[in-house]
């Protein structure tokens, strides 16, 4: 196969073994894909705001030779319909969490779950729920926040204080249209999301993934967020958890990181990455792969169990730079 050639099946979508369309508490309904062998070491992933299943593609590229993924669109995100005015909290994020990991884990079955920005944030809300206690083996956050999202974000280049507050939460309940993705639109939203290096053919990815995001699940999402206060979930969050930060994240900065990973019973460090904004996935997907490859494999058997020198959260525990 020649360069170009694995080039292009990389960058082609990878098509799942088989789809589900899962019911939440409240009767909404939730895409899935399931990747990979059905009886290998689960991974469940899930994206943030404005993204959907496309955003993890290169963990399921690199994961699903050997690991069942499991990847689920965010309600009102990818081919996850619209919830209606009324259907978006951080319980609907914890609901829709706990409804997959019924619908694709048998009983017992464990899986490591990993989350970006807004997942993360359905991990930390769904913390104390039985499906998480019964599936959950370990946990990858990556680039995220439990709270005060808003007064930490650097996105406006103002002053931290009262009114960049009141302007990030503005900017994130917004519904101004986000128009087509050209040369402008990829330079705003590498800006506000990307790290100055990120390669342009991983903007695009971002700029076309974003872009594609309903307006109404978009402004929805962004209220949540303004008023976000997950602290609680953190310390519930008994799993062996690892962290995830890149140096210029100006929407989730690595205050969160750390504050989080201080905060959590059974952390397993956190990794800095230098350079990288606040999409790490797509930005770093080695990175987050290995992580992915190292917590699957210390943490789940391929039967499922947990491995046994894992109860313990056995790990390196610090703060670790990746240039």
């Amino acid at each position: 196969m020649s360069r170009l050639t694995q080039q292009a099946a990389t960058a082609a979508a990878p098509v799942p073994e088989r789809e589900l369309s899962v019911l939440s508490a409240d009767g909404k309904r939730v895409n899935v894909e399931l990747h990979g062998p059905e009886d290998a070491p689960a991974v469940v992933l899930a994206h943030g705001w404005t993204c959907n299943t496309r955003f993890w593609d290169a963990q399921i590229h690199a994961l699903s030779a050997d690991h069942r993924v499991i990847a689920y669109d965010q309600r009102g995100h990818g081919r996850s319909p619209a919830a209606g005015p009324d259907g978006y909290s951080t319980r609907a994020l914890a609901d829709d969490l706990e409804a997959v990991l019924r619908a694709t884990l048998e009983p017992g079955r464990k899986a490591v779950l990993a989350g970006h920005s807004m997942g993360g944030m359905t991990i930390m809300a769904a913390a104390g729920r039985d499906a998480v206690r019964e599936h959950g083996a370990a946990v990858l956050l990556c680039s995220t926040g439990s709270s005060r999202l808003t007064a930490e974000s650097l996105v406006l280049p103002l002053r931290a204080g009262a009114l960049r507050t009141r302007m990030t939460a503005a900017v994130l309940a917004a519904r101004a249209p986000l128009g087509p993705v050209n040369a402008v639109s990829r330079s705003v939203l590498k800006y506000a999301t990307m790290g100055r290096g990120s390669a342009p053919d991983r903007v695009d990815t971002c700029a076309r993934i974003v872009h594609a995001c309903p307006r109404g699940a978009r402004v929805a999402w962004g209220r949540v967020l303004a008023d976000l206060d997950l602290e609680a979930g953190v310390r519930e969050l008994r799993l062996p958890t690892a962290v995830i930060a890149g140096t210029e994240d100006r929407l989730t900065p690595p205050v969160h990181a750390r504050a989080i990973e201080a905060a959590l019973p059974n952390g397993l460090g956190l990794t800095v990455l230098a350079g990288m904004g606040h999409m790490t996935p797509v930005e770093a997907p080695e990175v987050v792969t290995e992580k992915l490859r190292e917590l699957a494999a210390g943490y789940v058997t391929v039967e499922g169990a947990v491995a046994v020198d894992a109860v313990d959260g056995a790990g390196a525990v610090g703060e670790e730079e990746v240039a």
